[in-house]
C-alpha cells in the first residue's frame, strides 16, 4: 500500500514543477517535434524515452513526460510522424501507423533519432517507454540491439508480435509489459507466446497482467480508462525504473 500511495502523490504533482517544452528537431531533412520535461532542480535520476500512441504526439504523452518529471526523471516523448502531421480521422491514424510498420528501418531511425535528440539535454542512462503502437515500437528497438545506454524497455497495452525475421539478442536489457486481461485487440496468447519468445532467448522480463483491464487502459478520459490497472501499472513501472536506471 505504501508503495502505491507513493506513486499516486507523485501522479498528483502539480504538472508546473517540470519546465516542460516542445523542442523542434531534424531528421534526414525532416522536421519534427518533441517534447522535453526535465527534472525540477538538475538532479535527474535519469532519461526516459517516451513513445507515441498511433494517433501521434498528443497531450497524454506530454502528461505522462511530466508526470516522470515530477518523479524526478527527465523525459522526452518524441515524434514519429512529423512536425505538423497530427492525424484527426482514424483512417488518417492507421495510415501512419501502417507506414511505419511497413518500414521498420525507417521507425527505428526515428526513434534513435528522438533519443539522440533527449540526450542533448540529457545524457546517461535511458529507458524506452511506449504506450500501444508506441508499446510495438519500443520492441522494435528492443529487438534491433540498438541505442547506447538503454537500461531497460516498457511497453504498456503495446503490440507484441514479433516479425518472422526477427527475435531478440541475448544481451537485451530488462523488458516490463503492462497489458490488460481483458485486451481483446493483444491477446493472452500474443502475450504467452512473448514470454516463450522471451525464455528461449534468455532475456529478463516481466509481465503484470490486469484484470478486467481492457486495451488502452491507461488513457486518461476514456471509455477504456481502468483507474486500478492504471495505477498498478505506474507503481510497477516505478519500481522498473528505480531498478534499473538508479541502480
Amino acid at each position: 500500500m505504501t508503495r502505491i500511495f507513493l506513486i499516486l502523490t507523485a501522479m498528483l504533482l502539480p504538472l508546473a514543477a517540470s519546465a516542460g517544452q516542445s523542442v523542434s528537431y531534424t531528421v534526414n531533412g525532416g522536421s519534427y517535434e518533441g517534447y522535453r520535461a526535465t527534472a525540477p532542480g538538475g538532479g535527474s535520476k535519469g532519461l526516459v524515452l517516451v513513445i507515441h500512441d498511433w494517433d501521434c504526439l498528443t497531450g497524454y504523452e506530454v502528461k505522462r513526460a511530466e508526470m516522470l518529471a515530477a518523479m524526478g526523471y527527465d523525459a522526452f516523448a518524441l515524434d514519429l510522424y512529423g512536425k505538423g502531421n497530427r492525424p484527426k480521422e482514424t483512417g488518417a491514424k492507421k495510415a501512419e501507423m501502417g507506414k511505419l510498420y511497413k518500414d521498420r528501418a525507417k521507425m527505428r531511425r526515428l526513434i534513435l533519432a528522438g533519443l539522440a535528440e533527449a540526450r542533448k539535454a540529457s545524457a546517461g542512462k535511458a529507458v524506452v517507454i511506449g504506450y500501444c503502437f508506441g508499446g510495438a515500437a519500443t520492441l522494435e528497438l528492443a529487438r534491433s540491439g540498438q541505442g547506447t545506454d538503454i537500461v531497460g524497455y516498457a511497453t504498456f497495452h503495446g503490440g507484441l508480435k514479433t516479425p518472422a525475421d526477427q527475435s531478440y539478442p541475448k544481451d537485451t536489457p530488462p523488458l516490463l509489459i503492462a497489458h490488460g486481461g481483458a485486451d481483446t485487440s493483444i491477446t493472452m496468447d500474443h502475450v504467452a507466446a512473448l514470454s516463450k519468445r522471451l525464455e528461449g532467448a534468455g532475456v529478463p522480463y516481466e509481465i503484470q497482467v490486469y484484470s478486467g483491464a481492457p486495451h488502452a487502459f491507461t488513457v486518461f478520459g476514456s471509455s477504456r480508462y481502468r483507474k486500478v490497472a492504471d495505477t498498478q501499472s505506474w507503481s510497477a513501472f516505478s519500481d522498473f525504473l528505480a531498478e534499473n536506471l538508479t541502480k
